[in-house]
């Protein structure tokens, strides 16, 4: 029998967080944020850091949303929708899981 494992499906309410063989750090040397995997190198954009940056198992999607809707002056709706989207992408490649 396979074992398949059920896919992540992220919510407003869930409480994301970056796996221990994932690392997100600074490169000084290209003067970037990286986020690697085994095998693999992801360079997130300005927005996608500072949510990476939160992706701590200490907070949900919402309050994330929230925090980033007042510095961005946006609409906390809008802005969670695009983190869901964004986090969901990066969950389904095995660089973010659920607390």
């Amino acid at each position: 029998m396979i074992d398949m494992k059920e896919r992540l499906l992220l919510k407003s309410e869930t409480i994301p967080i970056i796996p221990k063989h994932v690392r997100f750090e600074f490169n000084e040397v290209r003067k970037e944020w990286v986020l690697l995997a085994p095998e693999r190198a992801l360079y997130p954009d300005k927005i996608a850091i500072e949510v990476l940056k939160k992706c701590d198992g200490k907070v949900s999607i919402q309050m994330i949303g929230k925090e980033l809707a007042e510095i961005y002056k946006a609409p906390v709706e809008k802005i969670i929708e695009d983190i869901i989207v964004m986090l969901q992408d990066l969950a389904d490649k095995g660089f973010l899981k659920e607390c």
